[in-house]
């Protein structure tokens, strides 16, 4: 029962994060796409940039808040699976990697590029 409530709560952010970001002017693509190698939490369109965006929420700023929940083991899991995704284009397209984090009940937090390869 703890992961379905903990799956809800993410859900919630991941839709106040799309909703953030389409106000923002960014497009929709896809959300919680999923292969071997993890799950990414939206795909956006930035102009001709595909974002890969990984949502985070932390009820606390304690051990470093959400931000810091982006560990690099955790960045490195986002771009295969970011690389599973972009094998599947027939064309190259330019990405880049957000982080919208939210902490308590606070504006959401956007890092633009936020890592790289």
């Amino acid at each position: 029962m703890r992961l379905n409530i903990k799956r809800q709560i993410g859900d919630h952010y991941e839709a106040q994060a799309s909703q953030f970001l389409t106000a923002a002017g960014l497009k929709p693509i896809t959300q919680n796409y999923q292969c071997r190698f993890g799950e990414i939490d939206l795909i956006m369109q930035d102009g001709d940039t595909i974002v890969f965006v990984e949502v985070r929420y932390r009820s606390t700023s304690d051990f470093g808040g959400s931000l810091a929940s982006v560990t690099t083991s955790k960045q490195k899991r986002i771009i295969k699976t970011a690389k599973h995704y972009l094998s599947q284009k027939p064309f190259e397209v330019y990405c880049r990697f957000d982080i919208i984090a939210f902490e308590s009940a606070a504006e959401p937090i956007w890092l633009k590029n936020a890592f790289q390869e």
